[in-house]
């Protein structure tokens, strides 16, 4: 685990690693601190009992840090975890049951999103997310994922590829080299990772930004994603490259079917019109999100407008979050 100023998150998360049900004597717990100015470091150092610290006085950023602990591990396997996100305590044991298939290189955890404000509007993103997971049992089930769930997942230790220290998609990263050395990546439904959907305007807009621009760096870093080196070239196409390309064939679409001939087209064009007028006005009005419709459309448009504004922070070269 590599974190940078989780002193607010860090008791609660090292509580929970405590409540593993796991053999004591076959785990070893690796924190990195990333250039921490809080109280991150001290907390680390008071819970030597349960874990080997590593700090890093300046920052270089989650990649390095993970690549940095993984220096110090000595185990078979080696399983990643955030120190926001709670994980049931027979998360790593159910992890650890795929891997008894020597063709799985690999395991991604699954992560429940729960409501913050227990009292709010149902969220369309967790309809967006169980389509995601659908999506992730299905590459499993007919041979590999793309990418695995950053909260939790696992890898053998043999297949550990150091990645960029600019990576800000490990969790891509680094089961996709996992791929390229032919092994699978599955899905384990029953090893959870649990996280909330943030109540607060915009908390999860900048996540889903910070998670595209990802999406762009790393066919920047690595360009094989998109090659035949890659064994999985189609179902990364089609899961990942294609949804940057969404937002602006989404553009295309309704002056396509504007421009055309026909009384399909016109009713394509008209049917285009509406639902991003619904989108729209549930964006400028949020009480109107209370309706399925105009939730679901209007996450869908936030959704795609932030593969647009990580575009520009790509070709701009903007630093984004750390987290």
């Amino acid at each position: 685990m590599s974190v940078r100023n989780e002193e607010q998150t860090l008791p609660t998360k090292l509580n929970n690693l405590r409540r593993l049900d796991y053999p004591g004597n076959r785990v070893q717990i690796i924190v990195v601190s990333d250039g921490s100015s809080d109280n991150t470091v001290r907390i680390l150092t008071e819970n030597h009992d349960l874990l080997q610290p590593i700090v890093l006085e300046a920052a270089r950023g989650k990649a390095a840090a993970l690549n940095e602990a993984v220096k110090w591990a000595t185990g078979e396997i080696l399983v990643f975890t955030d120190a926001r996100q709670m994980i049931d305590s027979n998360a790593v044991s159910e992890l650890i049951a795929c891997l008894g298939d020597p063709e799985v290189g690999g395991v991604s955890g699954e992560l429940i999103l729960e409501e913050e404000d227990s009292n709010s509007t149902p969220n369309a993103l967790g309809t967006y997310w169980r389509i995601e997971k659908l999506v992730r049992r299905l590459e499993s089930e007919s041979g590999s994922v793309i990418g695995a769930t950053g909260a939790l997942y696992a890898i053998r230790h043999g297949l550990y590829k150091e990645i960029p220290a600019a990576t800000i998609l490990d969790d891509v990263a680094i089961p996709m080299n996992v791929v390229r050395q032919g092994n699978r990546i599955v899905f384990q439904s029953s090893a959870i990772a649990r996280d909330r959907l943030f109540a607060e305007k915009g908390k999860e807009f900048s996540r889903k930004v910070r998670t595209m621009t990802g999406n762009l760096q790393l066919l920047w870093l690595e360009p094989w994603l998109l090659s035949p080196a890659n064994p999985a070239l189609w179902r990364y196409v089609s899961h990942k490259a294609l949804r940057l390309l969404c937002p602006w064939l989404l553009i295309l679409m309704p002056i396509a079917s504007g421009m055309s001939v026909g009384s399909v087209y016109r009713v394509a064009f008209a049917v285009q019109v509406t639902l991003y007028g619904v989108a729209v006005f549930g964006t400028l009005f949020p009480v109107a999100k209370r309706f399925k419709l105009v939730s679901v459309t209007s996450t869908f448009l936030a959704l795609n407008a932030a593969v647009v504004l990580a575009f520009f922070n790509f070709i701009t070269g903007k630093s984004v979050v750390w987290r």
